[in-house]
């Protein structure tokens, strides 16, 4: 609240102002919305409008759909190709999204391999993930510049819901046809938990919850991707160290895992432990060269392939599989899998586990589209968005497709590559359809080590997020929290309750945020219209009998009792005024709002306080219209703007002189 305690931030009708008045300023006309509407709108169909519910203009719209123009509007607006491949350059962004399209695509084979590892399953199924998902996305997805397919924090997330749902035994010593059984019920449960997460976001997509986006702010999307790129580190562990070790899940998992690393140290392979070492010495250098050097270099270093292919070749000549019993990834099937529904019995039970992996797959694909939206001056559709994810997940589970989204690392070796739209993600496939039909036997002998060397080399921008906890402690304190709260849930606990935390906090936050906004009291500026904080300047004209108030925050149960004690104190509105009646409506959040406006208008008319509402958004409006309260708050009381409210609280201080009292909302 402004002004100090005890003091009056409105002059009474009796008080002298050090300032010259301007009652005798010439103003136009005041607009009330009664008579802008008259003027300027549709004022017949503007209270059907306000009282009709949304579900029934929703309904409307799909009805209107159904006719010829309507239908080609739909289908331009579900197909994006409909409305940017007509208007394509193709001179001079077809060589820029081929080559994007194959560099991307070779990264996509290795990368899909390992993330599939990740995911507790066989890596041939992270080339179908980096396949089915891409190719849907090119035809339904606005992000003109978006990755998609495997991701690191969605495999971390399905693999631990895999390991939950179908866990190894307990012997370990399985034979080769249990082998095969045990990863073929894990491939079902992760294409369940695929189908589950598409079949959830397509209902957000039928409910329009694209807005959804904006309860998954920055901060906790930064602090999520952070904090599972750590789990998906020491996760990695016993793959470089050369040391089976049955996968930890639910509360705590990093620091049991690594407790367990620990222990098994002195069981370590010399032989998987000197490739690792050695994979990471190629990789990491090649990361920080594609890093540093992205202007200069015609297209990012594919490091990860070739890192594949020496491993492979140094594998096959040294019979290290063999005589050293390293861990090689072995055939990979050729072709696709047959068409399979996973098995809707299990939706029940991956439930908990789709919702968490919809909520992050929409904000990560989300926030990558919008950031390069706006560098690139184009509009993302985040409706399309939550139908194209949703088909992609629902659509490539039936071919045995674990969850994917949108991806840090490629959407950025995209952009670095000359990528320009969707057109680079069929060329992306054409790598990884190359491969599932004619190249797969040349990774018979990639060991599995460099697989978790590219997991972990492929966390750097993940890792390197937190070199901006500085610049957001600098620039706002509360995300701040709201990064380390998030980052340490899901460091301390796991993937899903820490993004559980995470949002619970940020919300938080918003709600404080709300409760303490300060009402200010405004004052005009001489020789002008424009109203401004009093505590701004010194130099602003207020008026004898005129009080001006700006209270910028919502109205709601939850801000009305500060809204109430804050009134008071600038009207003088004490404990001892006559309580306003009740007021009839219907007993929901947004009526309660509208109840303690009329309350207002109630007890400053018994003061002898004339109230006036200015610059009122639709939703007060239609709220107030909605609960039947105009009857009571009249529209001769609602005003267009500041300035027309307090053109016609002067007109009235000059014929009446009663004290006046002009509330901005």
């Amino acid at each position: 609240m402004s002004g100090l305690p005890g003091a009056r931030t409105c002059p009474g009708p009796g008080e002298a102002s050090d300032l010259k008045s301007p009652l005798g300023a010439k103003f136009r006309e005041p607009l009330t919305e009664t008579r802008f509407q008259q003027l300027f709108g549709d004022v017949e169909q503007e209270p059907e409008l306000l009282a009709e519910p949304r579900w029934s203009r929703l309904w409307r719209w799909r009805a209107s759909a159904c006719s010829g123009p309507g239908a080609w509007r739909l289908l331009l607006a579900r197909l994006p190709p409909l409305r940017w491949l007509p208007h394509y350059r193709w001179r001079a962004w077809l060589l820029g999204d081929a080559v994007a399209g194959l560099t991307v695509g070779i990264v996509h084979v290795p990368q899909g391999m390992a993330f599939a590892l990740l995911t507790s399953v066989p890596p041939v199924f992270g080339l179908y993930t980096s396949f089915f998902p891409v190719l849907i996305y090119a035809l339904l997805g606005t992000g003109r510049h978006l990755s998609t397919g495997t991701f690191a924090v969605l495999s971390l997330m399905t693999g631990s819901a895999v390991e939950r749902l179908v866990p190894e035994p307990l012997s370990g010593n399985l034979s080769g046809i249990e082998r095969e059984q045990l990863d073929a019920q894990r491939v079902g449960a992760a294409a369940a938990v695929a189908f589950g997460s598409g079949a959830l976001m397509l209902g957000m997509f039928a409910l329009q919850l694209g807005v959804l986006a904006t309860f998954l702010s920055e901060p906790v999307v930064k602090a999520l991707t952070s904090g599972a790129a750590l789990h998906v580190l020491v996760s990695q562990l016993p793959s470089l160290l050369g040391v089976p070790l049955p996968r930890q899940i639910g509360c705590f998992s990093l620091f049991k895992t690594l407790a367990a690393v620990l222990t098994a140290l002195p069981r370590s392979s010399p032989a998987e432990l000197t490739i690792s070492a050695l994979s990471l010495a190629l990789l990491v250098p090649v990361k920080e060269l594609n890093v540093r050097f992205r202007d200069r270099l015609p297209t990012p270093i594919p490091g990860e392939i070739a890192m594949v292919l020496l491993a492979s070749v140094l594998c096959f000549t040294s019979s290290l599989d063999t005589r050293y019993n390293v861990q090689i990834v072995g055939l990979l099937p050729g072709g696709f899998p047959q068409p399979l529904l996973p098995s809707l019995a299990e939706l029940p039970r991956i439930l908990a586990d789709s919702l968490p992996m919809a909520l992050v797959t929409f904000a990560v694909s989300a926030s990558l589209a919008s950031i390069y939206a706006d560098k690139y001056s184009y509009t993302i559709d985040s409706n399309q968005e939550l139908l194209a994810h949703g088909v992609s997940n629902l659509v490539s589970s039936l071919f045995s497709c674990f969850p994917n989204s949108a991806t840090l690392a490629t959407t950025s070796l995209l952009v670095d590559a000359g990528g320009n739209t969707q057109l680079a993600g069929l060329f992306s496939c054409m790598v990884v359809l190359s491969v599932l039909l004619w190249l797969g036997p040349l990774f018979y002998y990639l060991p599995k080590a460099v697989l978790a060397c590219i997991n972990i080399s492929s966390m750097r921008q993940m890792f390197f997020q937190m070199r901006e906890l500085p610049q957001l402690w600098r620039i706002s304190r509360v995300d701040f929290a709201v990064w380390t709260v998030t980052w340490v849930a899901v460091v301390t606990l796991s993937v899903d309750l820490g993004l559980a935390v995470g949002v619970v906090f940020s919300m938080m936050t918003v709600v404080c945020r709300t409760q303490r906004v300060q009402c200010l009291a405004l004052g005009l500026a001489e020789g002008t219209e424009l109203y401004r904080p009093l505590r701004e300047s010194h130099k602003l004209l207020q008026v004898p009998g005129l009080c001006i108030l700006s209270y910028p925050a919502p109205l709601y149960f939850g801000t009305r009792g500060q809204f109430r004690r804050v009134l008071e104190w600038h009207l003088g509105l004490g404990e001892g005024s006559k309580e306003a009646p009740k007021t009839d409506g219907p007993p929901d959040a947004d009526a309660a709002g509208a109840r303690e406006v009329v309350q207002l208008a109630s007890r400053c008319r018994d003061a002898g306080i004339h109230l006036l509402l200015a610059q009122c958004n639709a939703s007060v409006l239609g709220t107030l219209t909605q609960a039947g309260l105009l009857d009571r708050v009249t529209p001769e009381q609602l005003f267009v703007s500041v300035q027309d409210a307090a053109a016609h609280a002067l007109e009235r201080l000059e014929l009446s002189g009663p004290k006046t009292c002009t509330v901005w909302v």
